[in-house]
């Protein structure tokens, strides 16, 4: 069967089941018919529930998913690309990410436990939020070239139509938890994280790392010494009583957890 043919076949399956169950698993097929891909995940985040995982397939297992869910999706670069910068459409991952990401501590404790090799993606708009449809590929598989990141850019609109058609008519296959948080709540947390401990300047510092940018990043952004960014971080470690960004990241991540119908102000000032 020749690629046109396998492409129509698997295009005649996913419009077959828009608004049905089957959908995230026709999409995901479709995007594997066209480029090889061993990591694809769908998620739909709607502006009343936290993120909905619609679609996972990974050699790595889903270990990770329940701790992203609860907040690590907050500093995701797709997430933060869409949610914060109103970005829509195909995207490489080395779009989004701040330079000096695979030095950042972000990406060392995190991102690349995750497996992923090399990653793309769309975001797409829907009436009460929008979703990141990611292809990934781990080290068994060859980081995405040109010609391939160009063609997957290339179908967006279909991709993209497919979605909105299905999203915008259906809703998410379980509800919001129960604590009744949103992500704009646990944006607020991730924003005020640290300011009834940190200085200012400190608390900048920490949430640039939390965001995965490098020292090197943050100083240049600051217009700042490097030596000053790691002063900052020097401080606001010992009043954190933590030695490292892993620390740092899991502290906000249980700080987080330990707060029961979280409104605003920082986690910490109950959590210490």
């Amino acid at each position: 069967m020749s690629l046109l043919a396998e492409y129509n076949l698997a295009l005649s399956t996913v419009i077959k089941t828009c608004n049905s169950q089957g959908f995230p698993t026709a999409i995901a097929t479709l995007l594997r018919t066209l480029v090889e891909s061993n990591d694809i995940t769908l998620i739909i985040y709607r502006d009343t529930a936290m993120p909905q995982i619609e679609f996972f397939m990974s050699p790595e297992g889903e270990s990770n998913l329940d701790m992203f869910r609860s907040g690590v999706f907050l500093i995701d670069p797709y997430y933060l690309a869409a949610a914060k910068d109103n970005k829509s459409g195909f995207f490489a991952l080395k779009e989004l990410t701040p330079k000096g990401f695979k030095n950042s501590e972000y990406y060392k404790t995190w991102y690349r436990h995750s497996g992923l090799h090399d990653e793309c993606g769309y975001l797409i708009p829907i009436d009460d939020g929008f979703i990141n449809l990611s292809v990934g590929r781990t080290d068994s598989y060859p980081k995405f070239n040109k010609a391939l990141l160009s063609f997957l850019a290339e179908i967006e609109p279909t991709i993209s139509a497919l979605c909105q058609r299905h999203y915008n008519n259906t809703k998410p296959a379980t509800s919001a938890t129960d604590d009744d948080r949103l992500p704009k709540q646990l944006q607020t947390a991730l924003d005020n994280f640290g300011s009834t401990v940190l200085t200012d300047r400190e608390q900048q510092v920490v949430n640039m790392l939390m965001h995965g940018h490098s020292t090197k990043s943050i100083a240049e952004i600051l217009c700042i010494s490097t030596e000053t960014v790691k002063l900052h971080r020097k401080k606001s470690y010992a009043k954190l009583d933590i030695n490292s960004q892993s620390e740092l990241f899991y502290l906000f991540i249980d700080s987080l957890m330990s707060v029961k119908g979280y409104k605003s102000g920082d986690t910490l000032s109950s959590y210490l």
